[in-house]
């Protein structure tokens, strides 16, 4: 697993009122405090938002709260909202952050550029989702249903997604495999035993459990 710090584009790639840009890994508050005119990130707390300006070519002595752009060698490139989420409570386990910019698909285009300029790389299709389950996020069942329910289209497969998502199949098989194992257990103590005048298990209620694990 690798341990770099990945960045892509996380809403539609279009024009809109807001896009947002999400990066996940060890480096991120590091990588998106050195395009950030505003709060020092490294020090902000976990679930936090912070106003400020992304900018290319910012100088380091100068990183001081809520300090505005002014330098000449500085490039504004927008005016933006950083949310700060540190690992492991956010979607891949890692530091996150979020930059939540004006919804132009050139202003998207330069502050990825500059993150991939101060360390970052552009995550693959699906890598935040990897990581989540690499890192024991979510289960394999839930990394599929976040692919169902973006490409959901309708109530009913958009309430199937959510409810694999929130762990409805996981719970469903953990469930299944303890009546499965019980009913094993069973069967295998009345095999040992066939021989001798000894019921470990009524007939019935071995039909009632081989109908409940038919059933699900």
């Amino acid at each position: 697993m690798n341990h770099d710090t990945i960045c892509a584009l996380a809403t539609a790639n279009g024009i809109g009122a807001i896009g947002i840009i999400r990066i996940s890994g060890e480096q991120s508050f590091e990588i998106v405090n050195k395009i950030f005119q505003g709060k020092n990130l490294e020090k902000a707390d976990s679930h936090t938002v912070h106003y400020g300006f992304i900018v290319d070519g910012k100088l380091q002595d100068l990183v001081t709260d809520n300090q505005q752009p002014t330098t000449d060698n500085q490039e504004t490139i927008d005016e933006v909202m950083v949310s700060i989420f540190r690992a492991p409570k956010t979607f891949t386990a890692e530091d996150s952050v979020e930059i939540s910019f004006h919804g132009s698909p050139h202003i998207a285009k330069k502050i990825l550029e500059v993150l991939i300029k101060n360390g970052a790389r552009m995550a693959k299709a699906g890598e935040f989702t990897m990581r989540a389950f690499m890192n024991g996020r979510i289960d394999l069942s839930q990394a599929e249903s976040i692919a169902d329910l973006i490409a959901s289209e309708n109530e009913s497969s958009r309430k199937v997604a959510l409810n694999q998502l929130k762990g409805g199949i996981t719970n469903e098989i953990s469930f299944l495999r303890t009546d499965l194992l019980n009913f094993v257990s069973l069967v295998e103590l009345e095999l040992d035993f066939a021989e001798e005048d000894v019921e470990f298990a009524d007939r019935s209620a071995l039909n009632q459990l081989l109908d409940k694990i038919e059933v699900k």
